[in-house]
């Protein structure tokens, strides 16, 4: 007989495993969070002031994605309605020195960023007499420094309590080696190997994991398993010129202290005037940055930040409605159907596909069809970016 055929397990992510994820909008206070939270969402939700915990209770938008293959679906259907993906953000209270121990506002903050799924980190690299900053001066790294071991502060208390109510429970067991027993002492030794890394002084993100681990580490919800992307916010001068003394360090202390995490420039005081100025007026932008040689950051930002949750997003489309439908990275066909209706999930039988590649390609859903390019998919059919789905259901 031939070997049996070895499936390679497929690992598993940490994090929630759900499609409506958020991302907040984390830094020192008065770096640029509120101001950046508004260009995003295009709204004054959030509260920009010069002091300190100007935010207080999260603010949260819904921001769309932009994506070129949506607009383009757009024009060719001419829909009654489009809904394009979207990407709930959060901006959420600015974090001082002490707050895994309660000072400022940490207590809040640390719940506020516990409760979303990805952080944009906002570190301020520009000089301005006029806004403050609570450390008396602007030195990234020190800010970054900051963040990154209170969260890991945190972590520890909140990793050392389990560690110490799994030892009492297993103090306690009967003696006999039962499975119960067996899944809490791996489960304690998952809690011990997490309290080491974060004892070490590394993100719980950055840490080699087993699936069986990770499944402990999400029940866990820990804030530095979540992923990060640092906006470095410039001044306009800078940003534009692509020049500013702190870039150089700040990706020196990424690559040594979060290996892998990205790093964005961008400038909230251009993107702020942009705004402004050019509400309504894409051909003015257009030309005002072709004018200043440089590029908007905040479709990038958007896509990042989606990108590092592992979201993509498949295409309905007709004449009623082109819309984008966001799930996880490899999500099974069902799953997907899911998202538009549980029922969906529940009947599936199958589902018509095709790429956006070759529907831009061929021109017409008829074409592609014609091509032989549809395919029939069925309940084992893992999803990519991009696709284009209609799906049959049974009762």
């Amino acid at each position: 007989m031939p070997p049996k055929k070895v499936v390679a397990e497929k690992k598993a992510m940490l994090g929630r495993p759900s499609n409506n994820l958020q991302v907040g909008v984390v830094g020192m206070p008065n770096v640029g969070k509120s101001s950046l939270f508004n260009i995003l969402s295009r709204c004054d939700l959030g509260k920009v002031a010069n002091f300190p915990y100007a935010t207080i209770e999260p603010e949260e938008a819904r921001v769309s994605v932009p994506d070129e293959r949506f607009d383009w679906l757009v024009q060719q259907y001419k829909p009654k309605s489009e809904v394009p993906a979207f990407l709930t953000c959060v901006d959420i209270a600015g974090l001082t020195k002490g707050a895994s121990t309660g000072a400022g506002l940490g207590n809040n903050f640390l719940a506020n960023v516990r409760a979303v799924d990805g952080i944009f980190q906002v570190v301020r690299a520009f000089d301005d007499a006029d806004v403050i900053h609570v450390e008396g001066d602007v030195n990234p790294i020190r800010d970054m420094e900051i963040i990154q071991q209170e969260l890991q502060l945190k972590d520890a208390e909140w990793v050392q309590k389990k560690q110490d109510a799994l030892k009492k429970s297993l103090r306690g067991a009967t003696g006999t080696a039962n499975l119960k027993d067996k899944a809490m002492k791996e489960e304690l030794d998952t809690v011990t190997k997490v309290l080491e890394l974060l004892e070490s002084g590394k993100d719980v993100r950055k840490g080699t994991w087993s699936n069986k681990e990770i499944d402990v580490i999400n029940d866990l919800m820990l804030l530095t398993a979540k992923p990060v992307t640092y906006l470095v916010n410039l001044s306009e001068r800078d940003y534009i010129r692509k020049k500013n003394k702190w870039l150089p360090k700040i990706k020196a202390w990424i690559d040594e202290h979060a290996p892998g995490d990205i790093l964005l420039p961008f400038s909230v005081s251009l993107e702020e005037r942009l705004a402004m100025e050019f509400l309504d007026n894409p051909e003015g932008l257009k030309e005002e940055l072709e004018k200043l040689g440089t590029a908007s950051q905040m479709g990038k930002i958007m896509k990042t930040g989606y990108t590092m949750l592992s979201l993509i997003h498949y295409f309905t489309c007709g004449p009623d409605e082109v819309r984008a439908w966001t799930i996880r990275d490899g999500t099974l066909a069902p799953k997907a159907a899911g998202v538009i209706h549980t029922d969906f999930e529940k009947a599936f039988v199958c589902g018509d596909i095709m790429s956006f590649e070759d529907l831009k390609e061929y021109g017409s859903e008829s074409a592609v069809k014609a091509a032989g390019k549809q395919a029939q998919k069925g309940k084992t059919f893992e999803m990519t970016d991009g696709l284009i789905a209609y799906w049959h259901c049974g009762k």
